[in-house]
């Protein structure tokens, strides 16, 4: 496990010794096992110094999360978990950085969306119009 890479998506690998893993005391309660174990998992990467990403995807992610990305991991009791629950939350933020939103492309209404447009519209004003006060020609 530790010899491989993160796998972010189909064209990013980080490289773990990449990664800068630190083990902290996790807060909270829990007795004896939190205050001594140290299970807290804390995961720098350094974006700007990486060679796992293109000069695209790097600036791309720069603007998106900025140039160290840091996350921090103490959900669960065991070490092993919380790194595991570290890289994959730091490779979703990659993920969501690297995301790149299709542009909309503007479309007009059709003729039966129109039609149905404007029947609703004279349904709706008939209901109006049956809520008025009878005038005196009715």
């Amino acid at each position: 496990m530790m010899d491989d890479d993160l796998i972010v998506n189909r064209s990013v690998r980080i490289p773990r010794r990449e990664l800068d893993v630190s083990f902290s005391a996790s807060g909270g309660p829990g007795g004896q096992h939190a205050n001594r174990s140290n299970t807290r998992v804390e995961l720098r990467w350094n974006v700007t110094e990486s060679n796992a990403v293109s000069p695209a995807q790097r600036e791309r992610i720069v603007e998106a999360v900025g140039s160290e990305l840091r996350v921090v991991a103490d959900d669960e009791r065991s070490q092993r978990r919380n790194r595991t629950l570290a890289e994959q939350r730091l490779a979703d933020r990659v993920r969501q950085a690297l995301h790149v939103e299709r542009p909309r492309t503007a479309t007009k209404p059709t003729k039966a969306s129109k039609r149905r447009r404007a029947e609703a519209k004279q349904a709706r004003a008939q209901v109006k119009r049956a809520r008025r006060r009878p005038t005196a020609d009715d």
